[in-house]
């Protein structure tokens, strides 16, 4: 039985580091026989992926297969993050294609370069990120289920649907800027949130009209069935609905004013 258990976690082990190293970016492939087509290029008729929608963030637990503490490719060791939280970066984003569509990606799924993804060397898996391409702005939002791009000074590997998005199919490089979106565990939240005796508010405007601060006060917490207070600041008054037990539900209620029209709000603690 032991050893059973030993042989299965070896070939885990091996199943992740094979995947790995063959499996980045246009230029550095040290696994080539795996695949069929030596170099990697774009699809002959790609479907129209103007339409294809962003990577929807959400809670996703990591994977057990794909998040080694260690592992090595092509010589070269990486240490991978406990947690995507607060994570950052700037550099250069390439892309992969039809070379690697429909083969195993390190988190154990099917590579679909249709889909928004996208493949980082240290990043717990999956993980969703933002990605700015700092030269003309435009912005996507791909879940990271894969490792790469193994090429010196490389940060990420892109889905063709998202470079294409990103318009660097053709330059096939980019200067990016990465933030991760990070989704923390509900469960964990629902903990915290009974355990805590603090109390959330959410500021949703500011103004040194009181008459007119006042009347939008009436109007939200009509509309959101809460409280108000208002609190003054150096002659300026702002609102914030309120109290809210729960940090979770003030968290959702914060982004809820954003979309509804009041792009600033944002969670206080007290």
């Amino acid at each position: 039985m032991i050893k059973s258990i030993t042989l299965i976690c070896s070939l885990t082990v091996l199943f992740f580091i094979a995947s790995c190293s063959s499996n980045k970016s246009n230029t550095d492939n040290p696994n080539a026989g795996r695949y069929a087509m030596d170099k990697d290029k774009a699809p002959t008729f790609a479907p129209d992926v103007s339409q294809v929608t962003d990577a929807i963030p959400q809670y996703e637990p990591y994977s057990l297969g794909g998040n080694p503490k260690k592992y090595t490719v092509m010589g070269k060791s990486y240490q991978v993050l406990d947690s995507g939280k607060d994570y950052t970066a700037t550099g250069i984003a390439s892309w992969y294609g039809l070379k690697f569509h429909g083969h195993l990606t390190s988190n154990g799924e099917v590579y679909d370069m249709y889909s928004m993804s996208a493949a980082h060397k240290t990043l717990p898996l999956p993980s969703f990120v933002k990605v700015t391409n700092t030269s003309n702005g435009k912005t996507v939002i791909v879940r990271v289920n894969d490792r790469g791009p193994f090429h010196q000074n490389r940060l990420i590997d892109l889905s063709y649907a998202a470079a294409y998005k990103l318009d660097m199919l053709d330059t096939g490089t980019a200067k990016v800027k990465i933030e991760v979106i990070y989704i923390p565990d509900p469960t964990l939240l629902a903990i915290s949130d009974v355990s805590s005796n603090k109390q959330h508010y959410i500021q949703v405007f500011a103004s040194a009209d009181k008459k007119k601060i006042n009347q939008l006060a009436k109007k939200l917490s009509t509309q959101y069935q809460l409280k108000s207070r208002l609190q003054t600041v150096d002659n300026l008054y702002r609102l914030q609905l309120g109290p809210i037990g729960q940090q979770q539900l003030a968290t959702e209620l914060a982004d809820k004013l954003k979309n509804d029209g009041y792009p600033n709000s944002y969670l206080v603690i007290e």
